[in-house]
């Protein structure tokens, strides 16, 4: 078995995957800065390479780059402790055979690289001809967060970013699946041609298949000249159908037909007209259910449903809040022309602990209220609007009485707990149990922490954890910050 190489810049990250990896039985080799390992790599060559994205001189992208124009075989696993969309794209479009973001489990890093090294062993050993020169990509779309639910949404756009394929977006409304989808878009190799959305439960159902399909002259009273529809537009890029559940049912047989061989007819047309059109669909609804229902053609479903990436809600990627908060801030301001609002720490802890039933869109127009309507520079709680801090009152009210919100009355947190792995499933989302765990974890040991006023041999001991073991869970799940 050949050495795994190590690159980071960090030391105890070094020791820390080294120690575990020789446990495991492989041998290592660590290096702290690419170059070094470069230099290696001219009288050596390494069954796996795990790098660090963001070193001094040449960093993890472009290691990654110039290992796989010269040993196109290799496999290297990028790790990164600065999640984010462009990181990952540019990770998987660079060749990477995974895309780590830190704090990773030790035990799943262990078992990325055995499955590396499987594949190592699997391919001819050598050098072949140098790999034609990859270009960086167009940002992606805006996409932020760096909560592990999200880091499975890059992930997937990531993966998804040399693809074509039809892709799923499940999400509550306002959840930003439009900007997903937009980001699906200008990642894949039809980022060129054009990207049209079209929401069908905004539109009549009398003008949807015109929407669609386009019409003919005449074909209808007040269709005064001819008309292409959203295909035609679309052509040689993206097709987005939001909410694609509202969608008639006689409307999903044309569809599918179109899906089926790409071809179509305009609204009183005679002639069939071809589009090469990618189809990104979303839904905040259950098309299972609807299935189920006879409200949606099976067919149509598992025609749509090829990869599913399932968006979370804002209340599930908390932690995001105030690094998106920063974000919408800074956008409206720019926007109109004026200085960035600052929110006071118990303001921005009023927003986190706010449920945001209309998630990240309901975010982005309370900051936008926020830049217009707060009268200080430094907003304060009393600053926000209303139905903030009456939201959080009545939270607070319901904490202290012991009394459950109302949502919980309904239904206890296992079954909550049932459908958010019922989901994961559906999704064929991968480390299910390490993605749950962790978000268990982080809610259990914020509750405590808040109960001890953030003492954390107090909250250890309520646990009944160790005082080493709490320290390195808050750590670990970035609860330090």
């Amino acid at each position: 078995m050949r050495e795994v190489w190590i690159v980071d810049d960090d030391k105890s990250i070094r020791w820390v995957l080294e120690k575990a990896l020789t446990k495991a039985g492989f041998d290592c080799r660590t290096f702290q800065d690419g170059s070094m390992a470069l230099a290696a790599l001219k009288t050596d060559l390494p069954g796996v390479l795990v790098s660090d994205i963001r070193m001094p001189g040449i960093n993890g992208i472009d290691l990654l780059g110039k290992i796989k124009s010269e040993y196109p075989k290799l496999p290297v696993i990028i790790t990164t402790a600065f999640s984010d969309l462009d990181s990952a794209v540019y990770a998987f479009q660079g060749g990477a055979f995974e895309y780590l973001p830190k704090p990773f489990d030790i035990n799943k890093a262990v078992e990325l690289v055995r499955r590396a090294m499987d594949e190592s062993e699997n391919q001819e050993r050598g050098v072949s001809e140098p790999a034609a020169e990859r270009t960086a990509p167009e940002p992606a779309g805006i996409l932020i967060g760096q909560a592990p639910a999200m880091q499975e949404v890059f992930r997937a756009i990531g993966r998804l970013s040399q693809s074509s394929i039809t892709v799923l977006i499940t999400g509550q409304s306002g959840a930003g699946k439009e900007i997903v989808a937009r980001a699906l878009h200008r990642s894949s190799p039809r980022s060129h041609a054009p990207f049209i959305a079209l929401n069908m439960a905004a539109i009549p159902r009398e003008l949807m298949e015109s929407e669609l399909f386009g019409h003919e002259k005449g074909a209808f009273t007040g269709a005064t000249s001819t008309r292409p529809g959203r295909f035609e537009q679309a052509d040689g890029g993206t097709l987005f159908l939001d909410e694609i559940g509202d969608m008639p049912m006689d409307l999903q047989t044309r569809l599918l037909r179109v899906l089926s061989d790409g071809y179509f007819y305009r609204v009183g047309g005679h002639q069939p007209l071809h589009a090469d059109v990618r189809i990104i669909a979303a839904t905040n609804q259950n098309l299972e259910k609807r299935v189920a229902e006879g409200l949606f053609r099976e067919d149509l479903y598992h025609r749509l449903n090829v990869i599913r990436i399932r968006l979370p809600a804002l209340k599930d990627r908390a932690e995001d809040i105030p690094l998106l908060t920063r974000h919408f801030l800074a956008k409206t301001a720019r926007e109109l022309n004026t200085d960035v609002k600052r929110l006071t720490p118990q303001a921005q802890e009023a927003l986190n602990r706010f449920p945001f039933p209309g998630n990240v869109r309901q975010l982005e127009n309370l900051c936008r209220w926020i830049t217009v309507m707060a009268p200080a520079q430094l907003v304060k709680v009393e600053d926000l609007p209303e139905e903030i801090t009456k939201g959080i009152n009545v939270i607070a009210d319901q904490a202290a009485s012991g009394a459950e919100p109302v949502a919980e009355k309904a239904e206890s947190w296992e079954k909550a707990l049932g459908e958010e792995v019922s989901h994961c499933l559906d999704a064929n989302q991968p480390n299910i149990m390490d993605t749950l765990r962790m978000r268990f974890e982080r809610v259990v040991i914020r509750c405590a922490l808040d109960k001890t006023g953030g003492r954390r041999v107090d909250a250890a001991e309520r646990l009944g954890l160790g005082r080493n073991t709490i320290t390195r869970k808050i750590r670990e799940l970035n609860l330090d910050k």
